[in-house]
């Protein structure tokens, strides 16, 4: 069993920050609690040390044998902050370290061990551009975000920064899946000549988002994208739908589960000229181009996957999303299809979805982030 190190911060979820440590306690690994004074306002140190069996730290000058922020984060195994402050990630993010929770915080990322963060704050303040920038640069040192969910937040309004549940952040931190997902995202490109492309609007953040909320979960990802992201995982840049197509191939035949969420272009120019095109070398101020027919990824990998694999495929329409996606699964033949409308998920960070199984039976997922609406469409096919 593993040593779980809880940070808390100050925040009114830090009372659910008990059911998590009853959680851990219960599956026989040790924990200890480092909590910020802020966080001792919303729960006391006699509590934490009750569920832990183990003294609570606080007091970054505690008289104490060893050097605490050291000593701790040699300890532990994992370190799961939640929740977690706009503040506490702020200075995380930057390098201060001006108390025993930031400061053990700090000594941690050097170590290389799994680190989880679960935040909860205002939806104003998750989505302040700052706060964004922060929460990028922790990705990139492997830190594993558990995005906060759409709920009725403390100060009254209803939005993005409701700390996950207990149940997901306890199944994303020690409870790994012996399981691979292969997830596409962004709009291919199809080149005229070197620098002119035909593409579509597809932004890539809804293929982002489940294989961010996958990783968070704890399955082994792999990310096909068009877009140059950095993330923590696997991840395969290509530009073509024939080079997306190579790669799922390759990708999917030794992994569990297919998510195509790219925007893949239908069709191809046929006569790609190598050098650019110039207005001299066009006559009658017209310029023609042929298109052949791209292979249909979400068709022929859903013909030659195995009876253990699933395929899950998108369908975006312009109108008449859900019969739309029913027409889609039978074509396609994949394990379920989720339609959305162009409207509501092109150049957004929410979406509206209806996830369809082979047995014709719908959900809908009602519109909320894309991030929260990544999750729920994972609880569902996974």
């Amino acid at each position: 069993m593993s040593n779980v190190l809880i940070g808390v911060t100050g925040s009114i979820a830090a009372y659910k920050t008990c059911e998590l440590i009853r959680m851990y306690k219960k599956e026989g690994h040790d924990v200890k609690v480092v909590i910020s004074e802020s966080g001792l306002l919303f729960v006391g140190e006699k509590t934490f040390e009750t569920l832990t069996n183990n003294p609570v730290y606080c007091d970054m000058f505690q008289k104490r044998a060893e050097t605490k922020h050291i000593s701790l984060a040699d300890w532990a195994d994992i370190f799961v902050i939640a929740p977690i402050s706009a503040n506490t990630i702020s200075k995380i993010a930057n390098g201060i370290a001006d108390n025993l929770l930031t400061s053990t915080a700090c000594a941690y990322l050097g170590k290389n061990k799994p680190f989880f963060i679960a935040p909860a704050m205002n939806e104003g303040m998750w989505k302040n551009p700052f706060i964004e920038e922060n929460i990028t640069k922790l990705i990139n040192y492997n830190v594993k975000i558990i995005p906060p969910v759409t709920g009725d937040l403390a100060c009254g309004y209803k939005g993005v920064g409701k700390m996950e549940s207990v149940e997901n952040i306890f199944l994303s931190t020690v409870k790994k899946k012996d399981k691979k997902i292969v997830v596409t995202s962004g709009g291919t490109r199809e080149y005229i000549d070197p620098v002119r492309f035909i593409s579509n609007a597809s932004s890539g953040r809804m293929g982002n988002a489940v294989a961010d909320c996958a990783y968070n979960l704890g399955y082994e990802v792999v990310l096909i994208t068009t877009n140059d992201v950095q993330k923590p995982y696997k991840t395969i840049i290509v530009g073509t739908a024939l080079e997306m197509f190579e790669k799922v191939k390759e990708e999917f035949s030794n992994a569990d589960y297919l998510i195509m969420a790219s925007a893949v272009s239908d069709f191809r120019v046929k006569n790609y000229s190598k050098s650019k095109i110039s207005k001299k070398d066009i006559n009658n101020d017209t310029y023609t181009i042929e298109l052949n027919l791209n292979p249909d990824i979400l068709k022929n990998i859903s013909q030659i996957k195995k009876d253990n694999q699933k395929v899950i495929g998108f369908s975006l329409s312009t109108e008449n999303t859900l019969e739309t996606g029913i027409e889609k699964l039978k074509t396609k033949g994949c394990d379920y299809i989720i339609a959305n409308d162009a409207k509501t998920a092109l150049c957004s960070d929410n979406n509206e979805v209806w996830v369809i199984n082979s047995n014709d039976d719908v959900t809908k997922i009602e519109y909320a982030s894309k991030v929260e609406v990544a999750r729920k469409i994972l609880e569902i096919v996974l």
